[in-house]
């Protein structure tokens, strides 16, 4: 089985290109924390390229830029070709199957959420407060 999760943010903006044949590719890469502190007490990160195609491509390079925090569900590809200097060079990335924008449309500004780019409003947006429950209310 080749499945894999990840959440995180983009490093930079999303490259988005085409094949000769007309089909979208973009490619970015997701800072994506660890779940564990250094000796430090810093967090730090992996850097994971990621690659998806055709309209979810378009989608993403539309709606997501640099900064922005998504969920990306796919698999493990690896690769190798030549490098400039003559040497083989391997390649691990992940190719996606869904990318799930998870900022909302004002932190932004371009309408980066799902649920938002598809035109459905968020019924909680502006409710910032705590809600009150007593242990009484709750079914377990």
């Amino acid at each position: 089985m080749n499945n894999t999760q990840l959440i995180g943010r983009m490093t930079k903006d999303v490259d988005m290109k085409y094949t000769q044949n007309g089909v979208a590719v973009a490619t970015f890469t997701l800072a994506v924390n660890r779940p564990f502190t250094n000796k430090n007490g810093d967090r730090e990160a992996d850097f994971i390229r990621c690659q998806v195609w055709r309209k979810l491509a378009e989608n993403t390079a539309q709606f997501c830029k640099k900064g922005s925090q998504v969920g990306v569900t796919g698999r493990i590809q690896t690769r190798s070709f030549e490098g400039q200097d003559g040497k083989p060079v391997f390649m691990t990335e992940v190719v996606g199957d869904q990318v799930e924008f998870l900022d909302t449309k004002t932190s932004q500004g371009k309408g980066s959420s799902s649920n938002q780019s598809s035109g459905q409003s968020n019924p909680f947006q502006g409710q910032g407060h705590p809600v009150e429950v007593d242990d009484k209310e709750l079914p377990f």
